[in-house]
């Protein structure tokens, strides 16, 4: 069962809960499962019990206690422990991490996106808004480099949650579009029903000499509130430097799988023990894609990459036969899982505006 699949099967739990009498609530569109959090256990844990405890008027724990048998009771759900003021932490069969490298393999450098204005849950979709009533988000800031990057990565990444986004700047230089090929939609000012509403501490130096990549992460890694560091370690072709991990990972991923057709396999999803860190890391992409939108926070998106890239390092050494081991179901499964962190990386990286290398 894929993250998404057990977001539709909490959901559905309620639903199920609604039309026995138990809970009085609105179905909500949206039940985010993440990794369990300190205190938690089991494969996922959700927070849904806590979000429809004020609407059913009872408390948290009574709520969770309601959905638990719904959840038991699904196949594939091994158990379902209540922990903390209410959240529901559910075990999955062994099969889970071979589901979620299929659903990432087969969604690409798209893995976590939502439904856009076309799909199933976009306002042209059966399950969506008409379209002409839908909002745009307007994206304002000032005529700053660090700013003009964070409002154009900021609407990419809610535009991969189907929203609809126009982002503009008080003025803008030709050369950021140069040297970090960033694009708004429109510069000049605002109108005063559209105020300044992205406005991230400004960068102490000139990012431009670091080139594209060093300069976007310099300026974008950092929350917004924090100032950035504008300097040479974003160059550096070593473990202390966060860009070169990420890129580093990325890269490794496409030469395993260079190497591993030069050994006659292939990658097929399977079963891999000892990688739990790197399973939980690949789940909780669509959660923390969802989060930098909503909190217009580029930042969560880059610490989330870095997250991934130390998880995926040390497991990708032990992808190829070694010595005189022939190519196995075992290698090839974990041909796969090292193949779908490559993709989150390289999905992440590119939403960055970030290059995502096959060499380095």
């Amino acid at each position: 069962m894929t993250p998404a699949e057990l977001s539709r099967t909490v959901l559905h739990a309620v639903r199920r809960a609604v039309d026995a009498g138990e809970l009085s609530v609105t179905v909500p569109e949206r039940a985010v499962v993440a990794p369990p959090g300190p205190g938690g256990c089991g494969d996922y844990a959700t927070n849904i019990a806590l979000q429809l405890a004020r609407p059913a008027g009872q408390p948290p724990q009574r709520v969770a206690q309601v959905l638990r048998p719904y959840l038991v009771d699904v196949d594939g759900v091994t158990d379902v422990v209540l922990t903390g003021p209410g959240f529901l932490n559910i075990s999955l069969g062994g099969a889970a991490p071979a589901a979620l490298v299929e659903e990432i393999l087969g969604a690409g450098v798209r893995y976590g996106y939502a439904d856009g204005p076309d799909g199933p849950d976009g306002p042209d979709g059966p399950d969506g808004p008409d379209g002409p009533d839908r909002p745009i988000v307007q994206l304002h800031c000032p005529h700053d480099v660090r700013a003009v990057v964070v409002a154009e990565v900021a609407a990419r990444i809610l535009r991969s949650q189907g929203v609809l986004v126009r982002a503009t700047a008080e003025a803008f230089e030709a050369e950021w579009t140069a040297v970090l090929g960033v694009r708004l939609d429109g510069a000049g000012p605002a109108p005063a029903s559209l105020p300044v509403n992205v406005r991230p501490v400004p960068a102490p130096a000139d990012p431009l000499p670091l080139g594209r990549d060093a300069a976007r992460w310099a300026l974008l890694h950092p929350a917004a509130h924090d100032r950035p560091r504008i300097g040479d370690e974003h160059l550096a072709q070593r473990e202390s430097n966060p860009l070169f991990r990420a890129r580093y990972a990325h890269a490794r991923t496409r030469a395993l799988a260079r190497n591993a057709a030069d050994l006659g396999f292939g990658a097929h999803p399977g079963p891999v023990t000892g990688t739990q860190d790197l399973v939980a890391a690949l789940a909780d992409h669509p959660r923390v894609l969802a989060a930098a939108a909503t909190h217009r926070a580029p930042d969560r998106l880059a610490r989330h990459l870095v997250t991934v890239a130390d998880a995926a390092l040390p497991f990708l050494a032990t992808v190829l036969p070694r010595g005189g081991e022939k190519p196995s179901a075992a290698h090839r499964a974990r041909l796969a899982l090292a193949e779908a962190a490559g993709t989150v990386l390289a999905g992440g990286l590119t939403l960055l505006g970030i290059d995502a290398p096959d060499h380095l």
